[in-house]
């Protein structure tokens, strides 16, 4: 059967993305090992704003000097929350040691990739699939919006009001990271 502009197994596109992305996780922990785990919580934040405010910056000038595609900070945004969501729990966790051997990292890898695209599922089903009609840059703009929530959480020490925290913000930032991958990859089909 022949994928038209209408037929999407959204599902398996997210699983092709996120196979990319744990990939690339799980070989700079090879050669790194769990160094991210010196990081607090905001230092990770700033990773995600760096990422998110250089593919704007892209979008708005159409000019890229470093020449790192912006697939690449995707992926790097997607792998980042993911680090924040596994350092949120382990700082949680009493005794947590900063080398984590790699089965270990790649465990906690598995469990909040797994509880995030759970989410994912059920926020698509009710909002019906809005993101492939949105524009990437709009999506982009999200993720700036959801990080300046983040670091105003983490001003105030975590605590709110009303809002769901940072936990909740991550994981829309895995979201629509990773589905801003999914349309660059539908996009690069067309072209091609």
């Amino acid at each position: 059967m022949t994928k038209n502009a209408t037929t999407h197994d959204t599902r398996q596109e997210l699983e092709h993305e996120i196979g990319a992305c744990r990939l690339l996780f799980e070989k700079k922990t090879r050669d790194y090992g769990t160094s991210w785990r010196i990081l607090r919580l905001p230092s990770l934040t700033d990773q995600i704003f760096i990422k998110a405010n250089r593919i704007r910056s892209i979008q708005e000038s159409g000019e890229n000097h470093v020449g790192d595609d912006v697939r690449g900070e995707f992926v790097a945004m997607v792998n980042y929350a993911v680090m924040a969501l596994m350092q949120q729990e382990l700082e949680a966790a009493a005794n947590s040691q900063l080398d984590l051997p790699l089965d270990e990292a790649m465990s906690l890898y598995d469990s909040h990739m797994r509880r995030t695209i759970d989410l994912l599922a059920d926020k698509n089903h009710d909002y019906g699939e809005a993101w492939r009609q949105m524009r990437i840059s709009s999506m982009v703009d999200l993720i700036l919006m959801k990080l300046r929530r983040i670091k105003q959480i983490e001003d105030h020490q975590g605590r709110t009001l009303v809002s769901e925290g940072v936990e909740g913000g991550y994981m829309d930032i895995i979201n629509y990271s990773l589905f801003c991958l999914v349309r660059m990859t539908e996009e690069q089909e067309t072209d091609n």
